[in-house]
């Protein structure tokens, strides 16, 4: 990613992907700008991590641990798990144009991480439906890109391509999967770029209308 890394505190309105890999491929913002990273650090994929929900406060305070006897090694695990963010918003984005080919090192990166995911899972049932599960025993601080990695697999085998959008707001380029009943959603969120462009159009009606001296 060519772009800035900058600090951020991760609120609620930051997680409007509708799946939680989505979600890890838009802490990056303004992709369709100056592309800005807000995973800054280690403790702060921790704290966005704690924010989805999707991961148990024992896991994340056993990588806090781990990251503190090992900074090093933290930000090594952080540098991969940047790598399969952005394979993955080059394959999401493809995969939402329709673009053909795929991009062929986009597809291995993934491939790459959802294997070393694979390689440290054990087979559980989940309800009546057989899943790979990683923990952080046999994971480490790969933790996080393991899970999102397995995640990852699900959500490209059954995206839909008529429900993912890419946000058209300024400085965003966000994605999000679409799930109004009308399936008309244009912005990732009205609360933010929505808004912002109703404000844009409203000021360009007011000056258009405006007497001309």
């Amino acid at each position: 990613m060519a772009g800035s890394i900058r600090p951020h505190t991760f609120t609620a309105r930051d997680l409007v992907g509708g799946h939680l890999v989505i979600d890890l491929v838009n802490t990056v913002t303004a992709r369709d700008a100056e592309p800005v990273d807000w995973l800054d650090g280690y403790p702060r994929l921790l704290e966005w991590a704690a924010l989805t929900g999707h991961f148990s406060p024992a896991d994340l305070t056993a990588l806090r641990q781990l990251a503190d006897a090992d900074p090093g090694a933290a930000g090594s695990a952080l540098d991969r798990i940047r790598e399969l963010r952005e394979a993955l918003h080059e394959l999401l984005t493809a995969l939402i144009h329709q673009d053909a080919p795929a991009p062929a090192e986009a597809l291995a990166q993934v491939e790459k991480d959802w294997k070393s995911a694979v390689a440290r899972a054990r087979l559980t049932l989940h309800g009546t439906s057989p899943q790979p599960r990683v923990d952080v025993g046999t994971s480490g601080l790969d933790h996080l890109r393991h899970e999102l990695a397995l995640r990852a697999f699900d959500l490209l085998r059954a995206l839909p391509p008529e429900r993912a959008r890419v946000c058209p707001g300024g400085r965003c380029g966000w994605l999000f999967l679409d799930s109004s009943r009308g399936g008309r959603r244009r912005w990732c969120s009205m609360a933010t770029c929505g808004n912002a462009a109703k404000g844009r159009t409203h000021y360009q009606r007011n000056r258009a209308a405006a007497p001309q001296e």
